[in-house]
């Protein structure tokens, strides 16, 4: 079992930053895959952003490219998502995430499908205002 505790959302203007942490509880994190996810009301979950175990690999979607950065301190099993450059359309909860059986040492096979995700954290809200 792994518990996932999201935290940093909180209410931005437009162009600021903000950094969501997601601590992850009752396996190494740095065994697994972990991603996060965004949801805005009335639209479907996307992804936004994944990391391999060891930080070998990392995964972007296209509108956050350049400007989120996802990083992992397996010392403290904590995942990071820096976002900088924000934007209204970046507006939704933002959900970690953590794939046990599908990723492991050296590979990570969905990063971008939530469907294969295992674990889910209860989510932060994360407001840009314009």
């Amino acid at each position: 079992q792994v518990q996932l505790v999201e935290s940093g959302g909180g209410l931005v203007q437009a162009g600021g930053s903000l950094r969501l942490s997601c601590a992850a509880f009752g396996r190494t994190f740095s065994t697994y895959g972990m991603g996060w996810f965004r949801q805005a009301p009335g639209k479907e979950r996307e992804f936004v952003a994944a990391i391999t175990w060891n930080g070998g690999s990392t995964y972007y979607a296209d509108s956050v490219k350049g400007r989120f950065t996802i990083s992992g301190d397996n010392a403290k099993n904590t995942v990071y998502l820096q976002m900088n450059s924000l934007k209204p359309e970046d507006t939704a909860v933002y959900y970690c995430a953590a794939d046990v059986t599908h990723s492991g040492s050296g590979y990570f096979s969905f990063p971008r499908l939530g469907r294969e995700y295992d674990y889910w954290g209860q989510g932060t809200q994360v407001t840009v205002s314009s």
